[in-house]
Parts: structure tokens; C-alpha cells; sequence
């Protein structure tokens, strides 16, 4: 079991909170309901939750929370139809709905699991409510700071270069340095509908390209997938996930006192693994591990050091 995902399991409740401003998100929970608490932030922004994430926690022993964020997978209004604003999703918005989801649920204290810009949110959250949090775990650590955003749309194109000049020459700008971020995001606010969709697919090509490498993500094939994650993505990135730089090292110390596994895999081209380590130097009470893995949490080394933490956080 340690090397493998826990087997398949289903909800044994869900439904859609009422967020405000006309957003309701799909949360659901599983395993066990009168288990350990322990909440998904999942990864994107906007990517939504799966049933993979449900199985990194022993059904017997926790109590899984899942949601999807704002505009994303079953929440709802999505962000993939033409209309749906954006104006109101942005970081703080989707920490006040964790605070509103743990309410609802009746939940004191939870374990966090965030992977990729879920670590980010998770972060976040733990820092602004930390006598709700008993553990944390990430997977793939970010901080959504300037430098990594940079990093991931211009710096990656030194190790994907091929990637790279088609991912720059979609973006309609002439300068090499110019703000690809942005410029995507321009795009993805068109009034053309033949550009939008492009800009959406052409977004995604650079995301399996720098993160998954080899292997295509099948979500993509989604024409609704595609245009939400890239707006939603361009939209978190272009305004800095809303957070100032190194906000989340500088107040690490807010989170002094819980526990941590940060997990980072060695072979990660997409988030480099100095921001894990300095995270991990900041905060006395986290362990770092590294595997041999790239960025995605399914990764065989990945999936074993996450199960093994949440084994251990569940006592």
C-alpha cells in the first residue's frame, strides 16, 4: 500500500456551498465520517479536483474533503463559458470559501494537502487561519512568487526551446522578454471567440510541454477544460496570485507550531526546487523530501512520499 495509491472510493456526501456573488462551489467528502479531518487543495489554478486526489488518505482513517475553486471543474458558474466574470476569484476569495466550506462541515481543525499552486492557496490559508490547521502537506511546493511565475513561462523555455518559440510566437508579442502572462491573458479576454480558443489551446500545449513532459494531459482535449484553466491560470498569474513578493517566506512564522511534509521532486522543470528548500529553512517545523519525481503528484516516488505522510498524520 505504501507504494500505491489507497483503492477507488466514492463520496458519502457532496453538494454546491453558496460562496457569494453568485459562485457556489462543489465540495464532497469520503472515507470515513467520523475520521481525521483533512481538506484537497487542488492544483491549477483551476484545474479542479479528481478522484485520484481522494486516494492519497486511508479511507479508514480520514475524513477527505474536496472542492473545486471558483469557476472550476463542478463549480459553478464555469469558467469555460463565454460570460462567466472572473471579477470575483482571486486568492482571497477562495480562502474565505475554505473558511465557509469548514463551517458548513462542522470541521474545528484539518489537515491541508495542497499540490502545485494548491500548495500556494494551502499556504496561504494556513498562515491567515492557523488554529484551524493540524497538519499541513504539499506536493510540487510553490509560493506563486514573481520570480517563479517568470520562471515557468520565459526561464523553462531554456530546457523546452522548441516548446518555447511556439509557445511565444501564439502570444502575438515581438520582444522575447515581453510578458507572455500577460499577453495570454490579453488574449484570453478577447472579444474574438476564434482567438480565445487558440490562445486557450496553445496555453495548455506549453503546460504539458514544461509539466507533464511526455505524456499529454487527456483534460486538455477538453474544449470547456481548456478555455477555464487558461483563463482562470492568466488570470491568477497576471495579477500575482494577488499576493506581494515572497508575501508567504516572509510570514512563515505565522505557521510556527504545524507540522509539515513538503514533498519535491528533484526532476521538477516547472517549479524549481530552491523555493521548497527555502521554505523548508524557514520553517523549523516542516520536513522537506525529495524524490525522484518531476511536478505531477501521480508520479510513482511522489504518490509513496504523500502517502507516507498522511499515514503519519494520521497517527
Amino acid at each position: 500500500m505504501m507504494a500505491g495509491l489507497f483503492p477507488e472510493v466514492e463520496p458519502f456526501e457532496a453538494g454546491h456551498l453558496d460562496v457569494g456573488n453568485g459562485n457556489s462551489i462543489y465540495w464532497e467528502a469520503c472515507g470515513n465520517p467520523e475520521g481525521k479531518p483533512a481538506l484537497v487543495v487542488h492544483g491549477g489554478p483551476g484545474s479542479g479536483c479528481t478522484p485520484t486526489h481522494r486516494r492519497f488518505f486511508d479511507p479508514s482513517v480520514y475524513r477527505i474533503v474536496l472542492f473545486d475553486h471558483r469557476g472550476s471543474g463542478r463549480s459553478t458558474p464555469h469558467a469555460g463559458y463565454e460570460g462567466t466574470s472572473l471579477e470575483h476569484n482571486n486568492t482571497d476569495h477562495l480562502v474565505r470559501d475554505i473558511e465557509a466550506l469548514r463551517s458548513h462541515l462542522g470541521i474545528d481543525r484539518w489537515l491541508v494537502f495542497g499540490n502545485s499552486w494548491g500548495s500556494t492557496l494551502a499556504l496561504v490559508y494556513g498562515q491567515r487561519h492557523p488554529e484551524r490547521v493540524s497538519e499541513i502537506v504539499l506536493l510540487a511546493v510553490t509560493t506563486s512568487d514573481p520570480d517563479e511565475i517568470h520562471w515557468l513561462y520565459h526561464g523553462a523555455g531554456r530546457l523546452f526551446p522548441d516548446a518555447w518559440e511556439r509557445f511565444h510566437a501564439s502570444a502575438g508579442v515581438s520582444g522575447r522578454d515581453d510578458d507572455l502572462v500577460a499577453a495570454y491573458y490579453r488574449l484570453l479576454n478577447s472579444p474574438d471567440l476564434s482567438m480565445r480558443e487558440h490562445a486557450a489551446a496553445e496555453w495548455c500545449r506549453w503546460e504539458d510541454a514544461v509539466v507533464s513532459g511526455a505524456e499529454p494531459n487527456p483534460r486538455y482535449e477538453d474544449p470547456r477544460f481548456r478555455m477555464a484553466f487558461a483563463r482562470i491560470v492568466t488570470h491568477y498569474f497576471h495579477h500575482g496570485a494577488w499576493l506581494e513578493p515572497r508575501q508567504i517566506i516572509r510570514n512563515v512564522h505565522q505557521l510556527h507550531d504545524i507540522p509539515a511534509v513538503l514533498i519535491h521532486g528533484q526532476l521538477d522543470h516547472s517549479t524549481p526546487i530552491a523555493t521548497a528548500q527555502e521554505l523548508a529553512d524557514a520553517w523549523p517545523d516542516s520536513e522537506l523530501i525529495v524524490v525522484d519525481a518531476g511536478h505531477l503528484a501521480g508520479e510513482p516516488a511522489m504518490v509513496e512520499a504523500a502517502i507516507n505522510a498522511t499515514n503519519r498524520c494520521g497517527g
